[in-house]
C-alpha cells in the first residue's frame, strides 16, 4: 500500500502538509509537486516526485501528468491519492480513480464561497471523493471533515505593546505568485514601516523589515526586497517577527499562525490585476471572523492594525481533530483490487528533496 500526496507549490502544498498528519495512515507516502525553493525546503528528507509546474487552466500541463500518474501507480502500488490541487489534481485523480485507487480532493480553504474550477470539474469524475473546508458548503456533492485552520485558536487577551530598546521585526510577504504583482500592498506599507515611518514613531523603536515581494516591482521604492525565500528561511523569519503582514493567501496565513502570530491579511483584487478572482477577500473575511487575522484592503491598512497585530497572538492546538476521509468506492470499470498490478518496488526515478 502507498499513498500519493499531490499539490502545487504555494498555499496548496502547505495545506496538504498541514493536513497530512491528520489523515489515517495508509502505507508509505509519496509526494508529487513542482520543484522550487519552497518544495525543496518543506519536503526535505521525504520521498518526492518533482514534475513540471501545472499552471492555471494549463490543459497541456494536466496531460503531461498522465504518464507519471501511470508510472507511479505501477511502481508503487498506489492505493490512495489525496490532493489539495489545483490543476495538478486533474492530472492524477481521474486516472488513478479509473484504476481503482481511493481518490480524495480537498478544496482549498481559500474557496469559502464555492468550489474552484478544478473542484467543479472533479464533480463529474466517478470515484473521486470531494471535501470542502466549510460546513456551510457541504451537501450531496461535497463532504465536510474539517478545516486546515481547526488547529489554531486566537488569544483573547491582548498584551501591551512589547517594551524594549531593540528593533521591531516585521515580515511582509506576498506569497509565491510569479504572475501577479501586489504593488498596492508594498507601496502602502513603505510609509508605515520606513525608518521614520508611523510604526517607528509610535513605538519609539527602530523597524527591521523583511520584504518578500515575489514578482512585485520594487525598484522605485526605498526598500531591499527578496523575491522568494526557501520555506524554512521564511518560516524562521516569521517565527522571529513581531508583526506579519501578508497577502490573504492560505499558505502565508498558515505560516503566520503556525508561528503564533496574528497576521494582517491584505486581499488581492481581480479588478487591479492582482489575482484571477475574489477568493482572497473571502478567505480574509473568514479568518477575521474566526479571530485568526485582521483582514484589510491593502490601501486601508493603518497604524492601529499594525499595533493590534503587535499585541496579539495565536496558538496551535495540541491535538487538532483528525481529518477523516470517506470510504472510496471502486470505479465500476476498474479491475478487482490487485489485479494486473505490479508489486510495489523502490522508485529509482523518483528524487528526494536535498
Amino acid at each position: 500500500m502507498s499513498t500519493l500526496l499531490v499539490a502545487t507549490t504555494g498555499g496548496h502544498l502547505q495545506q496538504l502538509d498541514a493536513l497530512a498528519p491528520r489523515l489515517a495512515p495508509d502505507g508509505q507516502p509519496l509526494w508529487v509537486t513542482d520543484e522550487n525553493e519552497q518544495s525543496r525546503s518543506l519536503l526535505r528528507d521525504r520521498a518526492v516526485e518533482f514534475i513540471p509546474l501545472v499552471g492555471v487552466r494549463d490543459v497541456a500541463g494536466v496531460l503531461r501528468c498522465l504518464p507519471t500518474a501511470h508510472r507511479l501507480w505501477r511502481e508503487h502500488g498506489i492505493t490512495r491519492a489525496v490532493s489539495t490541487g489545483p490543476g495538478i489534481a486533474l492530472g492524477f485523480l481521474p486516472y488513478l480513480a479509473a484504476r481503482g485507487v481511493a481518490c480524495h480532493y480537498i478544496e482549498s480553504a481559500t474557496r469559502v464561497g464555492g468550489p474552484s474550477v478544478t473542484g467543479r470539474l472533479l464533480e463529474a469524475v466517478p470515484g473521486v471523493r470531494r471535501y470542502t473546508q466549510y460546513p456551510s458548503r457541504a451537501g450531496r456533492r461535497w463532504l465536510y471533515r474539517g478545516s486546515v485552520f481547526d488547529g489554531f485558536a486566537a488569544e483573547t487577551a491582548q498584551a501591551p505593546v512589547p517594551a524594549g530598546t531593540g528593533p521591531l521585526r516585521v515580515v511582509v510577504t506576498v506569497g509565491t505568485d510569479q504572475d501577479n504583482p501586489f504593488t498596492r500592498l508594498v507601496e502602502r506599507l513603505v510609509p508605515l514601516l520606513g525608518p521614520d515611518g508611523e510604526l517607528a514613531r509610535a513605538t519609539g523603536r527602530a523597524i527591521e523589515v523583511l520584504w518578500q515581494t515575489g514578482c512585485t516591482p520594487t525598484g522605485h521604492l526605498p526598500i531591499t526586497a527578496v523575491p522568494l525565500l526557501p520555506a524554512a528561511d521564511l518560516q524562521a523569519a516569521i517565527a522571529g517577527a513581531d508583526v506579519v503582514v501578508s497577502h490573504a493567501g492560505t499558505g502565508s496565513a498558515l505560516a503566520a499562525l503556525d508561528a503564533g502570530r496574528l497576521p494582517v491579511l491584505a486581499s488581492r483584487s481581480p479588478g487591479h490585476g492582482e489575482t484571477i478572482d475574489g477568493h482572497q477577500v473571502e478567505l480574509g473575511a473568514e479568518l477575521d471572523r474566526r479571530g485568526l487575522a485582521l483582514h484589510r484592503s491593502p490601501d486601508r491598512i493603518v497604524l492601529d492594525d499594525l499595533l493590534t497585530a503587535l499585541r496579539s497572538r495565536s496558538r496551535r492546538l495540541a491535538t487538532p481533530p483528525p481529518f477523516e476521509l470517506a470510504p472510496g468506492p471502486r470505479h465500476p470499470l476498474t479491475d478487482p483490487p490487485g489485479r494486473n498490478r505490479r508489486p510495489a518496488e523502490p522508485n529509482r526515478r523518483s528524487v528526494r528533496a536535498p
